[in-house]
């Protein structure tokens, strides 16, 4: 704490499971809280594990929780930390920020999403400040709760294991958890971090196994053998397109997959032609905008507007009115570049020819395949350095709603960090870092993705970047089918 021995002379903490406390009006004390600790004052400091994974508290006075204290129960309370003059009243009161002690002891490699065995289905959720979780089952992507199933706790990790008959349902998981922007104990639906299939607009998580064959186009698993030739990455030239515009317009595309992934199967489409002469030539990588699910851009395309062209036309040139249609229907409109992350493993709902269930997993591969076998090999524009929301509510805010300020970054004071847009993601925390990691493992090897475009990669710590290098060019043609040593960052 960054508090002098004079207004800190003895230090405590309190910690109210229910999210009872409070200031008293007669003393301005703590009040409503289950427990209270004294800290120890540690003179010799932090110790250096923790002023390198945190050097701007490298000033702040250490103190430490005795060793009786039950900290794994403590992360998940309402907790305050109030210090003392030598006179012994109370002199200041501030949160906590709990992210180092999370990875202290809860720090996870083993499962996480859904796992599939030949006769069962297991859920893993990491969520070790929750009180409680449970999921949701629903029979399909609109509908009432079908059932709620309780999932059990082992240091920090919730699962739930059940039969194979569980695939193919949409759930989201209900958690009871203390969240300090509204301090109290809320319950929150969220979607699964590790989600390989959603429906419209990531309102439920499609519990599907990505590797099912029905959702693998015809001769998927051999294409690692079909990649365009690759000597050296000098030799790479590249090619920036956005998923729709490559066809929102293009005649000779039918209407219906017009601006989608679709549109890049019809192999003699003015655009596919476009392309293939840029193959011919020697262009080797085509480099996608975000096509990940993100914010912005509703997935049921029968809300969209647009502005009318021909009035659009009848206005002056020197006219604010053009402005103003635009304006007037931006937030309804299909335009986004796709900076606006919720949900980084599952391909954007908006370019599939339905957003429910399985359409965007095969037409993302159907993508993939058909650039391919132009010639030309597929990087992804990938952004891992903030997120579209934060916060309890809102269908865009997910991570945030299971372990409440760990995913993201935020300043000594404990605002959310906005530099990289808005929610700035902290992968200096171990489970952020692994998130980034194993999503980039999940494109490299469930869609073939040929290489890497970070975002602002500025924001995200280099041992992240160093991991996720080492994790992808670690995979094999037989063992991944996918050759790691070609995939370019």
């Amino acid at each position: 704490w960054n508090v002098g021995e004079q207004e800190a002379a003895s230090v405590c903490l309190y910690a109210s499971r229910a999210a009872e406390m409070g200031l008293s009006p007669s003393n301005g004390g703590i009040q409503g809280y289950d427990s209270k600790v004294e800290l120890q004052p540690e003179s010799a400091g932090l110790p250096e594990t923790v002023t390198q994974k945190f050097p701007f508290i490298s000033s702040y006075r250490a103190f430490s929780v005795p060793s009786s204290v039950d900290v794994a129960s403590l992360v998940k309370c309402q907790l305050v930390v109030a210090s003392f003059g030598a006179d012994g009243k109370h002199v200041d009161v501030t949160g906590l920020q709990l992210p180092g002690v999370l990875d202290d002891m809860f720090a996870y490699t083993g499962p996480l999403g859904a796992v599939f065995s030949e006769e069962s289905v297991s859920l893993h959720l990491w969520a070790p400040t929750a009180q409680g979780v449970s999921v949701c089952f629903f029979d399909g992507p609109a509908g009432p709760v079908l059932e709620t199933v309780q999932l059990e706790e082992s240091n920090g990790v919730w699962s739930v294991t059940g039969p194979r008959e569980w695939e193919n349902r949409y759930y989201l998981y209900e958690v009871d958890v203390y969240h300090p922007t509204k301090a109290q104990v809320l319950k929150c639906l969220a979607g699964d971090p590790y989600a390989r299939g959603l429906s419209a607009n990531g309102a439920r998580t499609w519990l599907v196994d990505i590797n099912n064959e029905t959702l693998k186009p015809a001769s998927w698993d051999e294409l690692a053998d079909e990649k365009p030739k690759l000597d050296s990455f000098s030799d790479i030239t590249i090619y920036e397109l956005h998923i729709r515009d490559f066809s929102a317009h293009d005649g000779t595309v039918d209407s219906d997959s017009r601006g989608g992934f679709r549109a890049f199967a019809y192999q003699a489409s003015a655009g596919m032609q476009h392309l293939r002469k840029l193959s011919d030539a020697g262009l080797t990588h085509v480099h996608l905008l975000p096509s990940f699910h993100f914010a912005g851009v509703d997935d049921i395309k029968s809300n969209w507007k647009f502005v009318d062209e021909c009035e659009l036309a009848t206005f002056p040139p020197g006219s604010d009115k053009q402005q103003a249609a635009v304006v007037a229907i931006q937030e309804e409109d299909p335009y986004n570049w796709g900076y606006n992350p919720v949900l980084w493993g599952v391909p954007k709902g908006s370019y599939a020819s339905d957003p429910d269930g399985p359409s965007r997993i095969i037409e993302y591969r159907q993508m993939v395949q058909a650039l391919n076998r132009i010639g030309l090999r597929v990087v992804m524009d990938v952004v891992y350095n903030h997120l579209d929301s934060s916060g309890p509510c809102g269908i865009s805010s997910v991570l945030d709603k299971i372990v409440p300020g760990y995913y993201v970054r935020r300043d000594t004071n404990g605002q959310i960090e906005n530099s990289a847009a808005m929610n700035n993601t902290a992968s200096e925390h171990f489970m952020v870092d692994r998130l980034i990691v194993d999503d980039l493992l999940n494109w490299a090897v469930n869609y073939k993705i040929d290489g890497f475009r970070f975002d602002l990669m500025g924001h995200i710590m280099k041992h992240t970047m160093m991991r996720a290098k080492s994790a992808l060019q670690s995979l094999t043609r037989d063992a991944h089918g996918v050759d790691g040593s070609k995939i370019y960052l």
